[in-house]
């Protein structure tokens, strides 16, 4: 135990949290606050986390009580942890599961709760009287088709609803996990997989059956998913973010279980076969004719008696979906995703109709075990060109974005980087088009954006997998569920102003273990003394919470 003036972190009266890098415990201090508390700024010497509702109930969620957060924070901090900041936990994480939404043996759904007063401060609260059909005392009866509703209502209120009223079996689906899979090569559930998949199940009972897994990209979400269909042996939609990823999860599903081609089916915009396994896409789903016609494809959850839906990179899921899944808690429902952060700020929307975290393994812990690969990231600053600097002086907000971002001396850095890792497969990721043009046509590469057929991306990224093409130019298309296990580099030469999620699938599309234990290594360029290089620190945010560094470099220096 180090000494109070070694311990690196300091408990402050306004729910914030500093946490000095320096020193031996930084990491497991690191490791034991991110389990509760949410990153906010990593500069280089001190990091700060804050300390939210949502962050503790996600913690309550996973098990975690306010005693346990309280010897945390006892243990790593130099000063005594304010008192009112210990009260806040004990009385945030007290408030999940006060009420308890259950279903009686006719059916009704109510919630309960221990203390009268609340359900009379509930039954007078403006945006709860809707869906109020009766109470009592110490309980509401809602009609079944509000389920989600309520609980959305809930947690924006500070009443996050423990939800216990259960779950429909769905048709059954006798299925079972293959030991050596169908491509020839061994298959068997690692130990993480495992603890996930009996996280989200909870025995069967009503405490399992929704929620949230965070595991980094290249760990094998995909396999969690199968080993819950397995666990629960019952018809399941899967949902994904394209047509490219669809094919890669019904692949996947043939080669490590016993179900058929018939029985696995697709659903997108080439396709439409539901079969007792369907994945579809959310393209697909969310499609209409009209900007304020009918989702014509929303009858997709009707249209077999699913028991489980499985949702894929979860932080992406598009608005008229959360609206669907909330009237479809009566089903299983189990969110995959590398990082619960959303840039929409839609979090306890994805706590209350998805389902709380449920399991979640520290990157780095990963990266030891050698499930995922060793990354090194490097930060590479770029000068503008001269009358570039003159056209960003003069520009507004948006239009210097996107002068810092297609800074064209970023090609000439692409050039040189390429060059040191002659041999290795390359991505070069980018987020404006034109850019990623000059690029391919600058390299001779090939380039994947989302005008390009389906098909052909598919073709692209098999040659890219066999070694036939060593460089690929992505756009953002490839920042998801895009399964590129020889990847070892890539090159991020402009991205999604400070999306944080989005620089961490981008480092996620390397992440899968090589053969030859080779490091991954990321780069991100940006222009020096820019917004771009400003916005750079809140891209990598999400990242450093994970244990990763970034090497600061400037272009052409020594």
């Amino acid at each position: 135990m180090p000494s109070d003036a070694d311990k690196p972190i300091i408990v402050q009266s306004d729910r914030s949290i500093l946490l000095e890098t320096d020193g031996p415990s930084f990491e497991d201090a690191r490791d034991a606050i991110a389990a509760f508390a949410e990153l906010i700024k990593s500069p280089e010497h001190i990091h700060t986390y804050r300390i939210t509702p949502l962050s503790l109930w996600n913690a309550a969620a996973a098990g975690l009580t306010a005693a346990q957060i309280a010897e945390e924070l006892r243990q790593f901090s130099k000063y005594d942890v304010p008192p009112n900041i210990l009260a806040e936990i004990e009385e945030t994480i007290g408030r999940y599961g006060r009420l308890k939404l259950h279903k009686d043996a006719e059916g009704r759904l109510y919630i309960s709760a221990d203390d009268p007063l609340l359900i009379t401060q509930l039954v007078h609260h403006k945006d709860v009287k809707p869906y109020i059909e009766e109470h009592t005392d110490r309980t509401i009866f809602i009609t079944p088709g509000d389920r989600g509703n309520v609980k959305s209502v809930l947690i924006k209120i500070g009443f996050p609803v423990e939800d216990l009223a259960g779950y429909v079996a769905g048709a059954p689906l006798p299925v079972e996990l293959l030991e050596t899979a169908a491509s020839g090569k061994p298959f068997g559930l690692r130990k993480y997989q495992r603890e996930a998949i009996d996280a989200f199940h909870a025995q069967g009972t009503n405490r399992g059956g929704s929620g949230v897994v965070v595991l980094p990209c290249g760990a094998g979400k995909t396999v969690v998913a199968i080993g819950a269909i397995h666990r629960l042996q019952t018809q399941t939609l899967v949902l994904t973010t394209n047509t490219v990823a669809l094919r890669q999860w019904k692949q996947e599903i043939l080669d490590k279980t016993t179900l058929t081609e018939d029985d696995v089916g697709e659903y997108s915009g080439d396709v439409k076969n539901i079969a007792p396994v369907t994945v579809a896409t959310y393209q697909v789903l969310t499609y209409r004719r009209g900007k304020d016609g009918p989702f014509a494809h929303f009858d997709l959850f009707d249209k077999a008696n699913w028991g489980l839906i499985v949702y894929d990179e979860v932080h992406l899921l598009p608005a008229p979906v959360f609206r669907a899944t909330a009237s479809l808690q009566a089903l299983r429902r189990l969110g995959l995703t590398a990082t619960l952060v959303r840039e929409d700020g839609r979090e306890d929307d994805v706590f209350s109709l998805i389902g709380p975290k449920k399991y979640d393994v520290p990157w780095k812990v990963l990266e030891h075990q050698g499930w995922i690969a060793q990354a090194e990231c490097t930060e590479i600053r770029v000068p503008l060109p001269e009358q570039e600097r003159w056209n960003y002086a003069v520009a507004d907000k948006r239009a210097k974005f996107r002068i810092a971002s297609t800074n064209p001396a970023k090609a000439v850095v692409c050039e040189e980087i390429v060059g040191q890792h002659n041999g290795d497969h390359i991505l070069i990721i980018g987020q404006y088009l034109d850019q990623l043009k000059e690029l391919a046509k600058h390299f001779n590469a090939p380039i994947i954006t989302g005008q390009k057929a389906t098909k052909k991306r598919e073709e692209l990224y098999k040659a890219f997998r066999s070694g036939e093409i060593k460089l690929l130019i992505v756009s953002k298309v490839a920042n998801f569920a895009i399964d590129l296990p020889d990847a070892n580099v890539a090159i991020q030469v402009s991205g999604t102003f400070g999306s944080r999620q989005e620089e961490a699938q981008r480092l996620g599309r390397i992440l899968r273990p090589k053969q030859n234990g080779a490091v991954a290594r990321f780069y991100s360029l940006v222009s020096r003394d820019t917004c771009d290089q400003d916005y750079s620190v809140k891209r990598q945010l999400f990242l450093t919470e994970q244990g990763y560094r970034y090497d600061i470099r400037n272009a052409w220096e020594a």
